[in-house]
């Protein structure tokens, strides 16, 4: 207590441990060194050249980062690599908030000041990681059920947790910063009273970052390079574990994980309230936490490899065959019809020029031939592709021989349907469609012998299926 400087705050004790997930029965050696999780060859996202060299040509603000001829060097250094293309998306006017957009962008210099400040502040993290490790890790029993009552109570009585912050604001934070200021008396060492009356004989205690290439600014990097390889494996095996419960590449077991999670809601849904959920987060919390004290976790472990994985086994070959049974997807693809208009133009010599094969009939009242348009298409029958996410089923086009009823379907006015022969639909000259009788439809049957208008059209279909990926 004679030492009163500000003090930083760093985890001095042990260093943070680096999590191992192994599917091995034996116990895995302690691993002191680096752990490259990064191997797996997975592309990465990567930063534009031209962005790149634009944020590092800006010049660095001399009042927050410290500017230096190391600096200097690497700017003028990564000016030379990066290539000077400007990408057309880098271009674009930025619409959004003005607090927003004012944020920097990515620049080495400022990267490298923000984390020496973000290292030197982050030991408070770790000191409660470690504390949280020795809780839950029996290292003092008495703090553990210590822990244990206030779960207990909190679960009896679920009003305590908004009590539970503000007592340890107290007592944590309030009454050590007081204790610090009214210490006890230096002459007396047999004596633990502190002067809590009369005027403070020490400084109030002040928390500073650690100073940059201290013993604690490396220490807060070892457990800050820890706490890292320990997100990467956590969200690996996350990953593995539950990736392929649901994301469907198996789809009869995501299925299956499917339906057992909708009943559970269901159920959940109209029986939450008769729940005892208090006692079971109770029994819960106990279990999970007796579960991690040394000698509990080598019993279990036992337990675990000498009867739980034999019969896993047998489990799993059982729950194969129920998804097997009774998940089927042996449904066929979904099919669907396609259709392509062959159009012709008529010409003045009496005969009729290919013109195009497009996706609209072209007909004469159509929005298209209105506005004076021309048809959109392709020339030859080979480029004709179908839709997107389909394939073909049928090896060939066939051609639609109702072409009465798909002239009726889409209210086609003012054309001559071929009902027999090559089944063309002709525009009605003009002449005849003036003195057509009012009373007659909108279409007529002909034989396409009579005068006939500038563009005949006829159907032509094949059928497409989805596409599968297995």
């Amino acid at each position: 207590m004679d030492n009163m400087e500000p003090d930083s705050l760093v985890n001095r004790d042990d260093p943070i441990p680096v999590l191992t997930i192994s599917d091995d029965k034996e116990s895995v050696a302690q691993n002191d060194g680096y752990i490259d999780s990064q191997s797996d060859g997975k592309p990465r996202k990567k930063l534009s050249a031209s962005k790149l060299k634009e944020d590092f040509s800006r010049s660095v603000d001399v009042k927050k980062i410290p500017s230096g001829m190391q600096d200097r060097l690497m700017n003028s250094l990564f000016q030379q690599i990066f290539p000077a293309s400007e990408d057309a998306e880098d271009m674009k006017p930025d619409r959004r908030s003005r607090k927003y957009v004012e944020r920097p962008n990515f620049r080495l210099p400022l990267m490298s000041s923000n984390f020496r400040r973000f290292n030197s502040r982050v030991g408070v993290v770790f000191i409660f990681q470690n504390r949280l490790i020795k809780l839950f890790s029996w290292k003092v029993p008495s703090q553990t059920l210590s822990f244990l009552a206030l779960y207990t109570f909190c679960c009896v009585d679920p009003n305590l947790l908004v009590v539970t912050p503000i007592v340890a604001c107290l007592f944590f934070i309030m009454v050590p910063a007081f204790l610090s200021r009214h210490p006890p008396s230096s002459h007396d060492h047999h004596s633990e009273t502190f002067a809590i009356r009369g005027p403070a004989s020490a400084p109030p205690p002040d928390i500073k970052p650690a100073p940059e290439l201290s013993k604690d600014f490396f220490r807060n990097m070892r457990d800050l390079q820890n706490g890292m390889e320990d997100f990467s494996v956590i969200h690996d095996h996350l990953i593995a574990v539950v990736a392929p419960l649901t994301n469907f590449s198996n789809e009869r077991l995501s299925s299956s994980v499917f339906l057992v999670m909708f009943a559970l809601s269901c159920f959940l849904f109209i029986a939450s309230g008769s729940v005892p959920w208090r006692a079971m987060f109770l029994v819960i919390g106990w279990l999970i936490v007796c579960s991690l004290h040394p000698v509990v976790s080598r019993f279990f472990l036992a337990i675990h490899h000498g009867e739980i994985e034999p019969r896993l086994k047998d489990a799993n070959v059982y729950l194969q065959r129920w998804i097997e049974g009774d998940i089927s997807l042996d449904e066929a693809p979904e099919v669907k019809e396609v259709e392509i208009f062959e159009l012709q133009r008529h010409q003045s010599g009496g005969e009729w020029q290919p013109w195009m094969y497009t996706n609209t009939a072209f007909d004469p009242l159509s929005s298209s031939r209105i506005s004076g348009a021309r048809p959109r298409g392709t020339q030859f029958f080979e480029d004709v592709k179908g839709p997107i996410g389909w394939e073909w089923k049928d090896k060939k086009w066939n051609l639609d021989l109702l072409s009465r009823e798909w002239v009726e379907e889409r209210m086609i006015t003012a054309v001559e349907v071929e009902t027999e022969g090559e089944r063309w639909v002709y525009d009605i000259a003009a002449g005849d469609s003036q003195t057509a009788d009012k009373h007659k439809p909108d279409w007529q049957e002909g034989n396409g012998q009579g005068p006939k208008g500038q563009w005949r059209r006829r159907r032509w279909i094949r059928l497409v299926q989805r596409q599968t990926s297995k």
